[in-house]
């Protein structure tokens, strides 16, 4: 997948607006740059050849224990050391989805089954992959649904990626929940929750015994010193495991001791975040150039109902410097969807003036 992921701005000249990535780039992180310029000197000297101290932290933020905690160099590394670690294992993937899913299977000799419902889910499978909420429908499945699911097939280890966990307000089941079931892991993303991606810091909630079998593939030295001292600072103010988003959440720092250049990056509320994901949705679909689709997070999908993904694209691109996720790659789509993650109010009208300026051209 390493062509056809998104935010792949390297390829345009002049882009200015960025909706291709789920990561928001409006986050504030001069508080990490300015820790990270004071801990610079850790690159002199190896890390952890495992991340125990940050492990041990992020299991009190959940009220877990430090060996149901397993960090990785991003949520990649994650699965696919647990693709190897139950190599040989026959995968269902709950499609459409992220794509490393099956390729880290198919690379560890996994037989890949894709399922396009919850309902196809059944004991002849080992592993099932799926996206909580969903990348790149934004659908968060319903939690008593899944738990029905884990409960009725004892004998399937569920896969659950939940890097877009914070981006939403439909109800997830905790990670200690998921500790207790012994076929369960979940997959979570600093990259996404903190807009880090060039960092890589991701992380395995399961069970102890589960992730005793994971952790012994983890190679050494995995994570870096300086992605352990931006956990470390970016977990120091969570003493819980809710949403990092809250209605009333400012710039200030969250701890009433912590000074100006110690406070975590600041965030903007989720609820203006997804009510101007609506106001977004239902412009474009005013504009009836597309069918789009419901989402229960920050980005969605929408279908063309003339022309191809690949052209509005290119032509965003080149005539107004925006850049879109263009959804065909995902299996089970094709050339007509397109992925939109939202942005500023600003950012999200000018994609809207871009996109009338297009139906109007009939460039579509």
């Amino acid at each position: 997948m390493l062509h056809g992921h998104g935010d792949d701005v390297h390829k345009f000249r002049n882009i200015t607006i960025n909706f291709s990535s789920n990561i928001s780039g409006k986050t504030d992180l001069s508080g990490l740059y300015r820790r990270l310029t004071k801990r610079m000197k850790c690159v002199a000297a190896y890390p952890e050849p495992e991340p125990s101290g940050l492990e041990a932290q992020i299991a009190a933020m959940y009220g877990i224990q430090p060996d149901e905690v397993c960090v990785t160099n991003g949520a990649t590394e994650a699965i696919y050391l647990i693709a190897q670690t139950f190599r040989g294992m026959k995968s269902y993937v709950l499609q459409p989805t992220f794509s490393e899913y099956a390729d880290a299977s198919r690379l560890h000799g996994h037989t890949v089954k894709s399922i396009y419902s919850l309902d196809n889910i059944d004991d002849n499978a080992d592993i099932v992959w799926l996206c909580n909420p969903n990348n790149p429908t934004g659908e968060a499945r319903p939690e008593n649904k899944l738990k029905e699911l884990i409960k009725t097939h004892p004998s399937v280890c569920f896969v659950i990626d939940r890097s877009y966990e914070d981006f939403t307000y439909k109800k997830l089941f905790s990670a200690a929940e998921a500790a207790e079931w012994p076929q369960v892991i979940l997959l979570h993303s600093a990259t996404k929750r903190y807009a880090i991606p060039g960092l890589r810091l991701g992380y395995i909630t399961a069970s102890a015994a589960l992730l005793q079998q994971i952790r012994i593939q983890r190679m050494p030295w995995s994570v870096n010193a300086l992605a352990i001292e931006a956990g470390y600072f970016l977990f120091q103010d969570h003493p819980s495991a809710p949403s990092f988003f809250s209605d009333a959440h400012s710039a200030e720092p969250c701890a009433e001791n912590a000074s100006q250049s110690d406070a975590p990056p600041p965030f903007p509320a989720l609820n203006e975040l997804l009510a101007e994901t609506e106001r977004l949705r239902n412009a474009i679909e005013n504009l009836k150039i597309a069918e789009v689709w419901p989402t229960d997070t920050h980005f969605f999908l929408m279908r063309l109902k003339t022309g191809k993904s690949a052209l509005l694209k290119k032509y965003l691109a080149e005539e107004h410097g925006i850049l879109i996720r263009n959804a065909s790659n995902f299996e089970g789509l094709d050339d007509s969807f397109v992925r939109i993650a939202t942005q500023t109010p600003e950012e999200n009208s000018l994609l809207i003036k871009a996109l009338e300026a297009w139906r109007s051209s009939f460039i579509y």
